[in-house]
């Protein structure tokens, strides 16, 4: 009784709550006024037709008959009668079956379970609440970082200004909290100057409000936001921002990475120290029908294949894989072995590019990606239903609809060897796919998709590649928390560092156990010595004081450690993080 009594006291301080039912006691005041009146009305008419009955009988006439009961015991026989009975029966209908309800219901029910949602959102966090990562915003893209976060061992806690979007997030397990962006004392209540991070990934304007607020609090906190104008950067920078990246034109960069023109077909993911880790698609190459073991790669090139991409889907190849050409190799070595395998990828003459690549959406990633090419001196063609010509000078535009045949001809989609799908939307990538596919089975086809959840429907359409916005983002901020530990290669592949301690000393790699045990593969081997050997010998034996490199999935470094350093993987995540470096 006491909570109860607590929350109506809770519920009736708010002012809206107040107006609405003085709304609703006028309802019933007059509703209560009107049942008095035909009551009184009731008595008249029987009193003309000689008949006498209490005020009690006349009242449950009187709601028996507008509630459409009518029990039939009480009639009037006069026209008179008759024709007052159908008036109650017809307010009744009105003011009591239809108004009544919908009046509960808007004024009184509604907003009282509005109340209720709301306390069950929080708009605080525990004062001893430090280290979490902020993110100002509910998007897909915000819920897809808050996701991976959790993953890899951070607390995070997304900040909407929506009760029903705050409890839809928290119904997907993740840790929301309602409040005004532009509101420093929301930010005071989030311990915003104890957290880890703050991201911001909603349009420029919101992001540096946002900014300015949460400096007015704390002046060390890091944060980075996403631009998308250009001149954006340099005006969140001065309002506070520690990192600002232009992600869309990130994406769109990324995309030409993997586009076969007939040049190298190498795509780079990243560098640490004398170690290369790259993606090949196996089109249009040598390898492809081939298997692992027939392909000498490791003899011939000393690269390691690491990994593949299969339709969407990273996998460990064994000896007998064979390559497909739908497939993309995920290969390490040394900067000069990665040289040497790039000129053996060479594409022979006929299979050169003989057309334009299509970039199909001249938005800011279709734009950043056919800039990309241009500059790289690639014949690039941008279908747009827009006139965009007098933004990306020197690239020819094609104007018209991309799911136009007609439109598709004339920009050279016979002859095209890649084509690049940008549009915003992934229903429409995923028509365009296989609108594509349908007119040239043979051509690479690169999609773009804001959520990760549609990457996989994508290659089923046809798409050869397929990147990820949400993706792009999750991996910029994972490697910014923990630059030291993890590199998020893309979604579902790391690069991580890990001891190879007690329990592999004396061990070789062939005899180790690790790619079976964790599913992960040991690229290179850092000595106490300082030396990094890339793709070590595999009956080299290891000292426990070796610094191992290792590639695998999201959960390899957890299965890594409860298979070899227990005690470590015992260790709560907190104690796992390492404090961000100062901000420069």
């Amino acid at each position: 009784m006491k909570f109860f009594s607590e929350q109506v006291s809770s519920f009736i301080q708010q002012r809206r709550t107040r107006r609405n039912f003085g709304y609703f006691f006028q309802y019933i005041c007059i509703l209560g006024a009107v049942i008095l009146l035909f009551t009184v009305i009731f008595h008249v008419i029987m009193e003309y037709e000689g008949r006498s009955y209490s005020w009690i009988t006349g009242l449950y006439w009187t709601l028996t008959v507008m509630s459409t009961l009518g029990f039939g015991d009480i009639t009037f026989f006069s026209d008179a009668g008759r024709a007052f009975s159908l008036l109650v029966l017809l307010t009744g209908i009105l003011a009591l079956l239809i108004v009544l309800p919908t009046a509960f219901i808007q004024l009184v029910y509604t907003p009282w379970l509005d109340a209720q949602k709301a306390r069950e959102v929080k708009h605080s966090l525990p004062a001893s609440t430090a280290g979490h990562v902020i993110i100002v915003g509910d998007s897909p893209i915000c819920r897809n970082l808050a996701q991976v976060l959790g993953r890899y061992g951070f607390y995070s806690v997304l900040l909407s200004g929506s009760t029903q979007q705050a409890l839809e997030l928290m119904d997907q397990g993740l840790h929301a909290v309602m409040g005004d962006y532009d509101d420093v004392e929301v930010y005071r209540s989030l311990r915003a100057e104890n957290a880890r991070m703050v991201v911001t990934l909603d349009d420029d304007a919101r992001n540096m409000n946002s900014i300015f607020k949460l400096r007015e609090l704390t002046g060390t906190v890091p944060v980075v936001s996403r631009a998308e104008r250009d001149e954006s950067i340099e005006i969140l920078s001065l309002a506070g921002c520690t990192w600002v990246f232009q992600f869309r034109k990130a994406l769109g960069r990324s995309l030409t990475r993997r586009v076969l023109t007939g040049k190298l077909a190498l795509s780079t993911l990243t560098t640490l120290g004398p170690l290369v880790i790259a993606e090949v698609p196996v089109k249009q190459t040598s390898l492809t029908g081939l298997s692992l073991r027939q392909s000498g790669l490791r003899s011939r090139y000393g690269i390691n294949v690491v990994g593949l991409w299969n339709r969407g889907i990273f996998e460990f190849p064994t000896p007998d894989t064979e390559f497909s050409e739908h497939m993309v190799l995920v290969i390490a070595g040394t900067r000069e072995q990665m040289e040497g395998f790039s000129r053996a990828l060479l594409l022979e003459p006929a299979a050169q590019a003989a057309g334009p690549v299509l970039v199909l959406g001249g938005g800011r990633v279709g734009m950043a990606a056919a800039q990309a090419l241009h500059d790289r001196g690639v014949d690039v063609v941008i279908v747009d239903k827009r006139n965009i010509a007098p933004l990306v000078p020197g690239i020819r535009v094609q104007v018209g609809d991309a799911s136009d045949l007609v439109t598709l001809k004339a920009a050279g989609i016979d002859t095209a060897p890649s084509i690049i799908i940008t549009t915003h939307d992934d229903d429409i990538n995923i028509y365009l796919t296989i609108y594509c596919r349908r007119i040239r089975p043979d051509v690479q086809i690169i999609s773009r998709t804001n959520l990760d959840r549609n990457v996989r429907v994508l290659h089923t359409a046809g798409a050869n590649l397929v990147l990820s916005l949400a993706s792009l983002v999750a991996n910029r901020i994972i490697n910014l928390l923990d630059p030291g530990r993890v590199f998020m290669l893309n979604e579902g592949m790391n690069l991580f560092r890990a001891p190879a301690g007690k329990a592999l000393a004396g061990r070789t790699l062939a005899t180790s156990g690790i790619r079976t045990a964790t599913h992960c593969n040991v690229v290179a081997v850092k000595t106490s010595a300082g030396e990094t050997l890339v793709n070590p010998d595999p009956h080299r034996e290891f000292e426990s004081d070796d610094e191992l490199f290792l590639v695998g999935g999201s959960e390899a470094e957890a299965s890594y450690y409860e298979e070899f350093w227990p005690e470590r993987a015992a260790a709560p995540a907190s104690a796992r993080i390492r404090p961000m470096p100062p901000r420069s």
